[in-house]
C-alpha cells in the first residue's frame, strides 16, 4: 500500500477506536452513577415497599387479585370442631320486655298475627339487583310483625341509649329504605320515651283485625 494512503487509514482507525472507547467509558460511568443513585435512595424504595405491604394488610388484596379459595364443608367442620361455642341471648333485657309486651298486644288485636325477633332482611326481602341485595342481606330488624300468612308487614326497631353511636344512623337509613321499597313499614320504639299506651296505640293501628263472618 502506498505510504500516502497508509497514514490516513491508520489515523481513521485510531479515531474510530477512540470513539468506541469513549462510548464504552461513558456507558460504564453512567452505570456507576445509576448504581450510586440507587444506593443513596435505597431508603425510599424500602419505604414504598413497607407502605405497600401495610396497605395490603389494611385494605386486603387488590381488586384484580385472584379471589381466595372457598372453604368447603369439610374445612368448615374441621374449624368448628376446633372452636368453642356458647349461647348468646337473642335479645337483651330491655328488648325482651318490649318483645313480651308487644307480643301480648298483637295477640289481643289478632291472634293470627305473630311477633318475630332479630329477623334477617335477607330472609324477608328479595331483589334482582345483586349489589343492592348484598347491602341488606346481613342486616336485621329487632322486631317484625307478620300476618296470618307469615308475610312481613311491619318492622319495629328498639332504640336504646347507645343505639345512635357510630354508623348506626346510616345503617338504619339503609334498612328503612329497603323496607319501604318492599312495602314494609318501619317504626321506632325509643327506650325510656315510648310509653306502653303509645305502643298499644301503634299496635292497634298496624295490626289488622280478624275477619268476622256474616251473621
Amino acid at each position: 500500500m502506498p505510504p500516502e494512503f497508509a497514514d490516513p487509514i491508520r489515523l481513521a482507525a485510531v479515531a474510530i477506536a477512540g470513539v468506541i472507547a469513549g462510548m464504552a467509558l461513558e456507558r460504564f460511568l453512567s452505570k456507576m452513577q445509576r448504581q450510586a443513585w440507587k444506593e443513596r435512595n435505597r431508603w425510599r424504595w424500602e419505604r414504598k415497599r413497607v407502605v405497600a405491604k401495610t396497605a395490603a394488610d389494611i385494605w386486603g388484596p387488590r381488586k384484580d387479585a385472584p379471589p381466595p379459595k372457598p372453604i368447603d364443608a369439610a374445612d368448615q367442620l374441621r374449624i368448628v370442631m376446633g372452636a368453642q361455642f356458647s349461647i348468646q341471648p337473642l335479645l337483651n333485657r330491655s328488648e325482651v320486655r318490649v318483645f313480651k309486651e308487644l307480643d301480648r298486644m298483637v295477640i289481643d288485636c289478632n291472634p293470627a298475627w305473630q311477633v318475630m325477633a332479630q329477623v334477617s332482611l335477607g330472609e324477608i326481602l328479595r331483589s334482582t339487583d345483586a349489589s343492592a341485595y348484598s347491602c341488606i342481606n346481613s342486616k336485621r330488624v329487632d322486631l317484625l310483625l307478620v300476618d296470618e300468612a307469615c308475610r312481613p308487614r311491619h318492622a319495629l326497631e328498639y332504640q336504646g341509649r347507645a343505639h345512635h353511636q357510630g354508623t348506626a344512623a346510616a345503617r338504619d337509613a339503609v334498612k328503612k329504605e329497603a323496607l319501604r321499597r318492599a312495602g314494609i313499614s318501619y317504626h321506632e320504639i325509643v327506650g325510656g320515651h315510648t310509653t306502653p299506651s303509645e305502643l298499644r296505640q301503634l299496635v292497634e293501628k298496624l295490626v289488622d283485625r280478624p275477619a268476622t263472618g256474616n251473621s
